[in-house]
């Protein structure tokens, strides 16, 4: 059982194989990684079955992942490069699902007033929107432009309307042959905090890696194919501070060849233990890196760039 907060399905799957000691790949699941240049990797994870599907609880699908370096102090050149795998990656993705000139809707989930919530709306505001102008001007519009609309919906607390209320409203009405949907996530590694993009055809749960879940955006509930792309932005606390007694641990025996009780427990263990002691006091906190602000203007740049040049023929 895979109880560490994380919406990342390679980190579900690493965390599965390790919790049941598996060398080879998870029944149900297919992986394959590629590298791009010095500083990106990509890990595509397809979940095939009902068994993967149990295996790490994600839907089947395809999950994409790309992990981008050095981010924090990435150059325009470097962003540019993450952008381009982006837009490689989400073509091969919308070629299964939509043909031609199809609309496309994309939706920027969160809340523009907190920082590590922001990425969808700031999203929203770079994507280039074409549905008015194909309607009221479309002499200004190269041939075979995609009709293109965008909302960034806000969040329970500030409308009083769940998402998926907005959007089957606008479903309805605009009539969109699939939606790009951009939120932030909840991931279960430090190192991964704004610096991979996940990328899913099977939809999004919002709030679900925080344990505040709203109700899910699949095409079993809109009615059309959902394409989510997603970027973790916070850790739990509890996950920081088992991190940080591996590394003392691991310090403690390069000095001293000792075999006491916490050599001997797992990664799962130690994760409960600090959990088991945050979580009374309230003090298993979600938690962002200071440099937040940076990093999510670094990445609203790659992802808007990454769906504008994706979406355009």
């Amino acid at each position: 059982m895979i109880n560490f907060r994380t919406d990342l399905a390679l980190e579900r799957r690493d965390l599965y194989k390790k919790a049941h000691n598996i060398s080879d790949e998870i029944h149900g699941l297919e992986t394959e990684k590629e590298e791009k240049g010095k500083n990106i990797q990509i890990t595509r994870v397809k979940v095939l079955d009902k068994a993967g599907e149990e295996a790490i609880n994600k839907p089947i699908g395809n999950y994409i992942t790309i992990d981008v370096k050095n981010l924090k102090i990435a150059s325009e050149d470097e962003i540019q490069e993450a952008s381009d795998v982006l837009t490689s990656e989400l073509k091969h993705l919308l070629e299964k699902h939509i043909t031609g000139s199809d609309s496309i809707l994309v939706v920027g989930l969160g809340n523009l007033y907190v920082t590590p919530d922001a990425l969808g709306p700031k999203v929203i505001n770079e994507i280039d929107i074409t549905r008015h102008l194909l309607e009221y001007m479309p002499e200004v519009l190269e041939k075979n432009t995609r009709e293109v609309s965008a909302i960034s919906p806000g969040v329970l607390g500030t409308t009083g309307i769940e998402t998926l209320e907005i959007l089957k409203g606008i479903v309805e009405n605009v009539k969109p042959k699939l939606i790009i949907i951009i939120d932030a996530l909840a991931s279960r590694s430090i190192e991964r905090i704004s610096s991979s993009i996940q990328l899913a055809d099977t939809g999004i749960v919002p709030g679900a890696g925080v344990d505040n879940a709203r109700k899910e955006l699949t095409k079993e509930t809109l009615g059309v194919d959902v394409i989510a792309i997603g970027i973790p932005t916070v850790v739990e606390a509890a996950t920081i501070a088992a991190d940080s007694l591996t590394l003392f641990i691991e310090k403690m025996q390069e000095q001293a060849k000792s075999n006491d009780f916490l050599n001997q427990l797992q990664e799962e263990d130690k994760y409960e233990m600090i959990k088991e002691v945050l979580s009374p006091s309230d003090y298993n906190f979600i938690v962002t890196p200071k440099e937040i602000d940076n990093l999510i203007e670094n990445m609203k740049d790659i992802v808007a760039r990454g769906i504008n040049f994706a979406i355009q023929e």
